[in-house]
């Protein structure tokens, strides 16, 4: 690997900050203390910035002389945690129960704070000016769409984003031209029916019985009324029901996942669902009721920018350590919500070293090989910089 001299003699900061956010993880959207903590390593770097909702950070980064139509590019890391009591047995474990920073986003947090710290020696010397983008609550799909509705926005000439990969060991980089994760949609079918005594079941109107018929007939829309050509994902994950052993039960609610990685697909899983779960309520007389949210659209990199960063990558870590076109991912991330609107690309860093580091996103044992935030520090910088990290 060739990860420029001024990253590694980063090594001490970089992997002590992220194990003081690790220890402090925050859930979405109650970043409070990683809000505080991101600026002030900003104001201690003169970097000027600003909040965005009540827990996001702006940090712009730009030379005196910069125009407005001067180059913006932006550079984002998502700063949430997730609702996991950790099983890490290690000196920076959460000391926030209940509360872990199960996929990385500390790591994200703190390789974008190791490439401000070393643009800032740039600053004078910047052709471009550098928006650091610090994303609350990108775990429930919201942070994104804030962000976007600041004026920094106009014009932005490209994006990129990065995400730990304890699936690929450190070292590979996985950069998708086009499709790289599907969208994500939560559901909720609320079922409405009728309690009578179980002994007379003609009384009634089974919620559970008919819910339990809705989560059968929607894995239809995956299996036969989609291509198999177009992955797709229909997923149930929650269902309740019922208060007593004999009592029929008036109410049922199912929670669900859909995830398609293209806009027409996605929009008629959607309708499916709803129409599936309509149907089967109105069978056996009860009242249905179907809401949607959209927490991130299909995130579809733009080919131009993605050969970019593989070419930058290739120079950091090697050609051969870089997989372009690689297997795509049914997780989501609302990074995708920008390149609904702007030029970019979104990548996975490797952060795999040993079984300890190999545990899955989301796994209560989830931890990265620190060697990684250096690589992924040096990618952010060099995208700026548009140079070799050996120079």
């Amino acid at each position: 690997m060739a990860v420029r001299k001024e990253v590694i003699e980063l090594k001490a900061y970089l992997v002590e900050l992220r194990r003081n956010f690790h220890r402090y993880p925050e859930l979405s959207g109650k970043e409070y203390q990683t809000a505080l903590r991101i600026e002030k390593e900003l104001e201690e770097m003169g970097i000027p910035h600003i909040r965005v909702g009540e827990t996001g950070v702006i940090g712009i980064l730009e030379n005196d002389s910069c125009e407005e139509e001067t180059q913006t590019i932006i550079l984002r890391a998502d700063i949430d945690a997730l609702s996991i009591e950790e099983q890490n047995k290690v000196a920076y474990k959460s000391q926030n129960p209940g509360v872990m920073h199960a996929c990385g986003h500390d790591g994200h947090t703190v390789a974008l704070l190791g490439a401000a710290k070393v643009l800032s020696q740039y600053k004078a010397n910047l052709k471009q000016r550098v928006i650091l983008l610090f994303q609350q609550a990108e775990e429930i799909g919201a942070g994104a769409k804030q962000f976007l509705g600041t004026k920094y926005w106009k014009p932005i000439d490209k994006i990129m984003g990065i995400h730990f990969a304890s699936f690929l060991p450190t070292g590979k980089i996985l950069v998708q031209t086009g499709e790289s994760n599907a969208s994500c949609d939560y559901f909720k079918i609320i079922v409405k029916g009728r309690s009578c005594h179980v002994s007379k079941p003609q009384d009634g109107i089974d919620a559970l019985y008919i819910g339990s018929q809705i989560v059968v007939g929607i894995q239809a829309v995956a299996a036969r009324m989609t291509n198999p050509l177009d992955p797709v994902v229909v997923g149930i994950g929650k269902m309740y029901s019922g208060t007593n052993y004999n009592i029929v039960a008036n109410r049922a609610v199912l929670e669900g996942t859909t995830r398609a990685f293209n806009h027409t697909v996605r929009s008629k899983i959607n309708e499916a669902v709803m129409e599936i779960a309509i149907s089967i309520a109105r069978a056996y007389g009860a009242e249905v009721e179907v809401q949607f949210e959209s927490y991130a659209a299909p995130l579809i990199n733009h080919c131009d920018v993605a050969k970019e960063i593989a070419g930058i990558m290739g120079q950091i870590v090697g050609k051969q350590q870089v997989i372009v076109n690689g297997p795509k991912t049914m997780m989501a991330d609302d990074f995708a919500e920008y390149l609904q609107v702007m030029k970019g690309s979104y990548i996975f860093v490797g952060s795999s070293h040993n079984e300890a580091t190999s545990y899955p996103h989301h796994h209560e044992q989830f931890d990265l090989d620190e060697e990684a935030l250096l690589i992924a520090a040096d990618a952010y910088i060099s995208f700026v910089l548009g140079d070799a990290p050996w120079s």
